[in-house]
């Protein structure tokens, strides 16, 4: 571990880095050129303390789940990322469309959608971020572990996953999902973890073998996705997608018509959503 080095890289980084760049609101009396390191302790999830220990030379060797969060919390590129592995005396992740290192030009749009539901998800539909509507809308679904971190994986297992989407869109919603995860498995091939869930999902549920075996691909949604909130009742949003081709992520946002009645209950959701998660 080079100590004196991964201290320098994140002194340098963290001083680069502006507060609109990632989201954060500068206030009136900012005299930091940067962020604040308490700023970037947030960004990544560790404490402040800990965090200012690694730009001191200090504490302990910090963990390869430690350095990943901090590179994500840094907007780091990939680049970048796999020289604070080593620095910090780690192999890097290996590259690919599987990886769960979001790039810095996604995390960017993403941080401007503070009032907007929207989410990054992997190509098995593991949600790695969301915005706070988000999280209003569908509940926190970036705290599941597993296979249930993806949606189709939840979607034959759990029936409570369900309960707030149309009850007509149901049978859509089973063929997307079947639809997709046969797309990946070909792509990434029988050793891959979309195979591994295939095998799971044949092995637990009779609907997903029933839907498997109609041997369906490219099945997509409509342009509008129909929601059943527990406190805002029927919503119908339209969902676009922003794909990042080399990292195979996907920024989904939904938005409703302006003046419609969708639209006013999106915008009653976002005052509830400031003050409790929906779920």
């Amino acid at each position: 571990m080079d100590r004196a080095g991964l201290a320098a890289f994140l002194r340098r980084r963290r001083e680069s880095l502006q507060p609109e760049d990632v989201g954060l609101p500068r206030g009136q009396r900012r005299r930091t050129s940067g962020l604040r390191r308490e700023e970037v302790a947030t960004l990544c999830h560790i404490s402040a303390d800990y965090y200012s220990r690694l730009e001191r030379e200090r504490g302990p060797h910090p963990s390869e789940q430690m350095i990943a969060s901090i590179a994500q919390g840094l907007h780091l590129s990939h680049d970048e990322r796999d020289h604070l592995f080593r620095l910090a005396g780690h192999h890097p992740p290996v590259r690919g469309a599987v990886g769960e290192h979001i790039s810095p030009g996604l995390l960017r749009i993403f941080d401007r959608l503070a009032d907007t539901p929207a989410e990054i998800t992997t190509e098995l539909g593991e949600t790695l971020r969301q915005t706070p509507l988000g999280v209003a809308l569908t509940g926190d679904l970036t705290r599941y572990t597993g296979p249930a971190r993806s949606i189709g994986y939840r979607w034959f297992t759990d029936p409570d996953v369900r309960r707030i989407y149309h009850p007509d869109d149901h049978a859509l919603h089973s063929r997307v999902f079947a639809s997709g995860l046969r797309s990946v498995v070909t792509l990434r091939g029988p050793k891959s973890w979309a195979a591994h869930l295939q095998r799971l999902l044949l092995d637990g549920s009779a609907e997903f073998r029933a839907v498997w075996d109609e041997q369906e691909i490219g099945v997509r949604y409509r342009h509008v996705k129909r929601y059943v909130h527990p406190q805002v009742g029927d919503l119908e949003l339209t969902c676009q997608a922003l794909l990042d081709p080399d990292e195979g992520h996907s920024l989904l946002v939904y938005t409703a018509v302006p003046g419609s009645e969708s639209y006013e209950k999106l915008q009653l959701l976002s005052v509830i959503g400031a003050q409790q998660p929906a779920h």
